[in-house]
């Protein structure tokens, strides 16, 4: 009579599976060569920076629908903490002057919102918490004070607009005082 002998411990297939899902779970690693911008995923709704140097777009290059930030100096990704979230889909970006400010749609549980963050403080902030209508398209101003969006809360297109105030601090071209 023959015996079943697993080949395999349990002990062993259970520290490969561990180790192979660390692994897929880790951040990817960048590499610190030059990157080309365009990949063999889609890469869409591209916005440039006001001095040229930054690229916004958005990929489904790594599983999930991302917004990624291209330096074109360096040629780069940013690095963007917090700002892609796996519970959420970001779409429309827009970036300011030096592209410290992007602003953008995230939608989680079906109900986008128009986000922004700053790579400062690396932090989103939700603007239109509590809004009646559907919003889309947004754009940032280059100084970053101001934000215009689509907004369907009358029930049809219209543009409303948001002035995060006089005591922000603006994004300048030229590093100049901002208020």
């Amino acid at each position: 009579m023959n015996r079943f002998t697993p080949k395999w411990s349990i002990h062993r297939w259970l520290t490969l599976s561990v180790a192979s899902l660390a692994v897929a779970c880790s951040p990817v690693n960048r590499t610190l060569e030059p990157v080309a911008i365009n990949s063999r995923y889609t890469d869409e709704q591209p916005a440039l920076s006001g001095n040229g140097r930054f690229l916004a777009f958005v990929s489904n290059r790594e599983g999930s629908r991302n917004i990624l930030l291209y330096d074109r100096q360096t040629q780069q990704y940013v690095n963007l903490p917090y700002l892609n979230r796996p519970d959420a889909v970001a779409d429309s970006p827009s970036i300011s002057n030096t592209a410290r400010y992007i602003v953008y749609i995230a939608s989680d549980r079906g109900r986008p919102e128009v986000e922004l963050y700053d790579r400062v403080t690396k932090r989103p902030e939700v603007l239109t918490r509590g809004y009646v209508g559907w919003v889309r398209n947004p754009s940032i101003s280059p100084d970053g004070r101001y934000i215009v969006f689509e907004s369907g809360r009358r029930g049809q297109w219209d543009i409303e607009m948001i002035d995060r105030g006089p005591t922000i601090e603006l994004d300048r071209l030229n590093g100049g005082p901002s208020k």
